[in-house]
C-alpha cells in the first residue's frame, strides 16, 4: 500500500483583526501629537519672548534643546523598547511627555522652559520608535503592514497641518502655555487605552544594554546636530567644527565598538549589519530627504505667507492645509502602487515630484503668488506621502522581526536629521543671499539699517517704527532681496532632492 504524504502549504502571516486597527489608531496618537509639537511652537515664540524674555541665546535653546535631545537619544530608546519591550517603553514615554507638556505650560522663567523642552526630548525620543516596531508586532500580513504604515505615517503631515492652524487658535484665546497643555489630555487617552489593545514586544534574548553606546551614540548625534545648527546659523565658526569633528569621531568609535560586540557574539547598541542591506540604507537616506523637503518648505513658506503677503498665522497655515492633506491621501495611493511598481521606481518618483514643488517657488510673486505657493505645498506633500510610506515600510521589512525597534530608530534618526538640515541647509542659502542682496543705506539710522539688513523679519519689524516713506523703501528693498533668497533656496532645495533620488535609483538597480 501506498501512503501519500499531503504536501505542506506555504505558511501564510495572520491578517489582523479588529484589534489590530484599534491599536494602529492608537500608535496614530502619538505621532499625531509629536508633528504637531514640532510646527505649533513657532506660533508661539513671539508670546513666550513677551512673557518670560529670554535672551537670544536662550530663545534658540528653547527652540534647539528638543531635536537635540530627541536626535541624541533614539537609537538607544529603540534599542531599549527591544529589550524591555516595546509597549513598555511607549506607556513610559506617554507618561513622562504628558507630566513634562504640564509643568511648561507653567514655565515662569527661560532656564524652566528649556529644561522642560530637553525633558520632552527625553520622552519624545521613546515614542517615535516605539510606535512604528509595534506596527511590526501587530502587522503580519505585508500588504496590511504596508497600509498600516502608510495610515500611521500620515500622522506626521496632520500633526504639521494641524500646528499653525491649533496654534493660531490657542493664541487668539489663550496664554503660550496652552500649546503645552493640549498634549495633556491626549497623554492621558492613550495611558488608558494603550494597554489593553498593544501587544507587548522585545527580543527573546535582549543581553545588557551597552552604556558605553549609549555614550557614544549620545557623542555622535547631539554634536553633529548642533554642529549642523550653528553653522546654518552663524556659518562655519571654529565651535562648530569642532562640535562636528567630536561627532563625527564618536561616530567611529561607535561602529568600532558594534561591531566588535557582534564579533565577539555579544548584543551591541545598533546591529551595525543592518545597514549592509541597501534597501534600508537608501530607504533611510530618503527618509532624511523627506524631512529636508517639509522643514524647508515650511521654513521659507511661513515667511513669505505672513511677511511678504501679510497673511496672519492662522491663514498661512490654511494656505499650507491643502499640502498636508495631499500627503495624507498620496501615502494611502503609495500602498497600493507599491503592490505593483518596485521601490526605486516610486521613492525617487516621490522625490522628483516634490523637487518639482520647489522648482514652482522660484521667481515666486504677483497676484497669484499665493495659489503657486499652495500648489508648491501639494506637489512637495505629494512626494513626501509617495515616498516616505514606501520607505519606512521596506526599513521595518529589511530587519530581523526582534530588530523591529532599531530599525525604526533608524528611521527616526533619518526623520531628524533631515529635518535638522531642511532648516539649517535652506535656511543657510536663504540668509545668505538675503544678506547678500539687501542693502538699506544707513541714512534711516545705523541700528535700523543693520536690523533691516540681517532678516526679513528685522525688516519688518523696523519699518513699523519709521516715518511711511522710509518704511515703503525699506519694505520695498526687504521683500525684493527676499525674492531673490527665496529663488536661490528653492533652486538649491530642488537640486538637493534630484540628486537623492538619482543615488537610489543607482542603488537599487539590478545587479546580475
Amino acid at each position: 500500500m501506498t501512503v501519500t504524504t499531503p504536501a505542506r502549504r506555504p505558511l501564510v502571516p495572520p491578517r489582523a483583526g479588529r484589534r489590530e486597527w484599534i491599536g494602529l489608531a492608537v500608535l496614530f496618537l502619538p505621532t499625531l501629537l509629536a508633528a504637531t509639537d514640532t510646527t505649533v511652537l513657532g506660533f508661539a515664540l513671539p508670546a513666550i519672548s513677551a512673557a518670560l524674555a529670554p535672551s537670544g541665546t536662550q530663545l534658540l535653546w528653547i527652540v534647539d534643546v528638543y531635536p537635540l535631545v530627541l536626535a541624541g537619544l533614539l537609537v538607544t530608546m529603540g534599542t531599549l523598547g527591544d529589550r524591555i519591550g516595546r509597549r513598555r517603553t511607549l506607556l513610559i514615554g506617554v507618561a513622562g511627555f504628558g507630566a513634562v507638556s504640564l509643568g511648561a505650560a507653567f514655565a515662569t522663567d527661560p532656564t524652566q522652559l528649556i529644561a522642560a523642552r530637553a525633558l520632552l526630548g527625553f520622552f519624545g525620543a521613546m515614542l517615535m520608535p516605539a510606535t512604528l516596531a509595534l506596527l511590526r508586532t501587530l502587522f503580519r500580513d505585508a500588504a496590511q503592514r504596508r497600509l498600516a504604515v502608510a495610515i500611521w505615517a500620515t500622522g506626521f503631515a496632520a500633526g504639521a497641518a494641524l500646528g499653525p492652524i491649533l496654534g493660531g487658535l490657542l493664541l487668539e484665546h489663550f496664554s503660550w502655555g496652552a500649546v503645552f497643555l493640549v498634549n495633556v489630555p491626549a497623554m492621558i487617552v492613550l495611558l488608558v487605552v494603550a494597554r489593553p489593545v498593544l501587544p507587548e514586544s522585545r527580543m527573546a534574548q535582549p543581553g545588557r544594554l551597552d552604556l558605553a553606546g549609549v555614550a557614544l551614540s549620545l557623542l555622535a548625534m547631539v554634536p553633529t546636530v548642533l554642529a549642523i545648527k550653528l553653522i546654518g546659523h552663524d556659518g562655519i565658526t571654529a565651535t562648530a567644527v569642532l562640535a562636528l569633528l567630536v561627532g563625527a569621531g564618536s561616530g567611529v568609535l561607535f561602529v568600532r565598538r558594534a561591531s566588535a560586540r557582534l564579533a565577539a557574539g555579544e548584543q551591541p547598541l545598533l546591529d551595525v549589519t543592518l545597514f549592509a542591506s541597501p534597501v534600508l540604507r537608501l530607504s533611510a537616506l530618503a527618509n532624511a530627504g523627506t524631512m529636508f523637503a517639509l522643514t524647508g518648505l515650511l521654513f521659507f513658506a511661513a515667511q513669505y505667507l505672513m511677511l511678504v503677503v501679510g497673511l496672519g498665522p492662522f491663514d498661512a497655515g490654511l494656505v499650507l492645509v491643502p499640502g498636508f492633506v495631499t500627503t495624507m491621501l498620496a501615502g494611502l495611493v503609495a500602498a497600493r502602487l507599491a503592490r505593483h511598481f518596485p521601490l526605486r521606481v516610486l521613492v525617487p518618483g516621490g522625490l522628483l515630484l516634490a523637487a518639482s514643488g520647489y522648482l514652482l517657488c522660484f521667481a515666486l510673486g504677483g497676484d497669484l503668488a499665493v495659489v503657486r505657493l499652495g500648489i508648491a505645498a501639494v506637489l512637495v506633500g505629494g512626494g513626501i506621502g509617495l515616498s516616505e510610506t514606501i520607505t519606512n515600510d521596506a526599513i521595518l521589512a529589511a530587519a530581523p522581526a526582534d530588530r523591529a525597534g532599531s530599525a525604526a530608530a533608524v528611521s527616526e534618526t533619518a526623520y531628524e536629521i533631515g529635518a535638522v538640515l531642511g532648516t539649517a541647509v535652506l535656511g543657510s542659502v536663504l540668509g545668505a543671499v538675503y544678506r547678500g542682496t539687501m542693502d538699506v543705506s544707513s541714512s534711516v539710522g545705523t541700528a535700523y539699517a543693520d536690523a533691516a539688513n540681517e532678516t526679513l523679519g528685522g525688516a519688518v519689524a523696523v519699518a513699523g517704527q519709521m516715518p511711511a516713506l522710509e518704511s515703503r523703501y525699506v519694505l520695498a528693498t526687504a521683500r525684493d532681496a527676499f525674492g531673490v533668497a527665496l529663488d536661490a533656496t528653492s533652486v538649491v532645495g530642488a537640486l538637493v532632492l534630484v540628486t537623492i533620488a538619482v543615488v537610489v535609483v543607482l542603488g537599487l538597480r539590478p545587479r546580475r
